[in-house]
């Protein structure tokens, strides 16, 4: 169980990041430098969804791993940060596999 759902907090994080930055790096200019409105009408749509399955997703493996309250901020604020997904799914993919961790001599 608790794999199945950080698998599904990981892959949902890097959905809702990506579609994060395609809103605001390209939807959003598309909106304002050519006029083309529906484009931010589809992409904010599918991000908005994809937002709420993450907070979602965060809320089921937080309770699944017991995450303290440090680690429950950390994956709040990345919803909200551009690339923050990013980072925040590096984190966790790291502590899943620490020999990555360590440094050889």
């Amino acid at each position: 169980m608790f794999r199945n759902s950080l698998l599904r907090l990981r892959w949902v994080g890097l959905l809702e990041g990506t579609s994060f930055l395609l809103l605001l790096g390209v939807a959003m200019p598309l909106k304002y430098l050519a006029d083309v409105p529906q484009a931010v009408e589809v992409v904010g749509l599918l991000h908005g969804i994809l937002f709420v399955l993450y907070l979602l997703a965060v809320i089921e493996t937080g309770i699944a791993l017991r995450w303290p309250p440090l680690r429950w901020g950390a994956a709040l604020l990345a919803a909200v940060l551009p690339f923050g997904p990013f980072v925040f799914d590096r984190r966790l993919r790291l502590e899943a596999q620490p020999s990555l961790l360590r440094t050889e001599k």
